[in-house]
């Protein structure tokens, strides 16, 4: 009970108090849409990832361990989700949806909180947990934009648009000056820092603005499979890489814990971008949210059980 009061405290009522705060702006001043849209796609985000990828240190053993689980972990729930779509029968943006809400997690602002909770006596969870956290980034910035502009663009556009995609230029600038060492002067540094800070703000009341007309008076095939997809699905085949890979205690809990994480606001911003049915992207965000407090917290107490520390 302790878990469960504690998840949605910290994490879930902050961050559906700037949903609702993006909500009621929208109904009482009609904030433009686009605009919004464009702004957390074009400028915060590529500054979240910038500050991410410099800041983070990447070395060792375990972080080896974690980036195979990655691979195979996330390769086999793209293919899933794949499989799914087409036998769902959806057309291609619904499926650029469908596909972006059921793999990509919120493994940034709600998955650093849960893993700061949950392994606030041992470092190496949180470790993992950034880790983690920095791959999503990654996939979001590469197959999450792929699978968003290939869905509105013919093919041989859409690696012409992917590489004019700021937040990619970011990336490299990032891994650039990481690799060689290089410093950033804090006249720089500050701006970009502030900005980087700014977006969860930003991307939330964005999401509450997609949100503010929301009417969820039933559950539709597409929304019932990302949730089944994003909650119950990718932490199975969480577990089951974990146990290919002989993987035991605090790493395994890390790692299982990350697999269960609700979709990521970057769905519902992507989808709004290239209009790839935003209102069931923004619908997916806030139910696997919502329910995330009650399967988060089952899969924090059988991942204690199942490996202990």
């Amino acid at each position: 009970m302790i878990v469960f009061a504690s998840v949605f405290l910290q994490i879930i009522l902050p961050m559906f108090l700037l949903i609702a705060a993006g909500a009621f702006l929208h109904r009482k001043y009609t904030l433009h849409m686009p605009t919004l849209s464009g702004l957390t796609i074009n400028f915060f985000l590529p500054m979240v990832c910038f500050v991410n990828i410099y800041e983070t240190e990447l070395s060792g053993k375990t972080a080896g361990i974690v980036f195979v689980y990655l691979l195979l972990f996330n390769g086999l729930l793209i293919i899933a989700a794949l499989f799914i779509s087409k036998l769902a029968g959806f057309d291609r943006k619904l499926s650029s949806s469908y596909q972006n809400s059921g793999v990509l997690s919120n493994s940034g602002n709600y998955g650093l909180p849960v893993s700061g909770l949950v392994f606030a006596a041992n470092p190496l969870g949180l470790s993992v947990q950034i880790i983690i956290s920095i791959f999503q980034n990654l996939l979001t910035y590469t197959w999450g934009f792929y699978n968003s502009v290939s869905a509105s663009a013919d093919s041989d556009k859409v690696l012409k648009k992917v590489l004019k995609l700021p937040v990619l230029h970011a990336l490299i600038v990032a891994v650039i000056l990481k690799a060689a060492g290089v410093g950033i002067p804090s006249f720089l540094w500050t701006p970009i820092e502030n900005a980087s800070n700014a977006f969860l703000a930003v991307a939330l009341i964005t999401l509450g603005a997609q949100c503010a007309y929301m009417k969820i008076t039933s559950f539709s095939k597409p929304l019932v499979l990302a949730v089944v997809t994003r909650l119950f699905l990718s932490p199975a085949i969480g577990l089951l890489v974990i146990i290919m890979l002989n993987v035991h205690g605090t790493l395994a809990q890390a790692m299982f814990i990350a697999s269960s994480f609700p979709t990521s606001r970057n769905s519902a911003l992507l989808a709004l971008e290239y209009d790839n049915y935003p209102e069931f992207a923004s619908q997916a965000v806030i139910v696997t949210t919502i329910l995330s407090s009650v399967t988060v917290a089952v899969v924090i107490y059988l991942a204690q059980i199942w490996f202990p520390a």
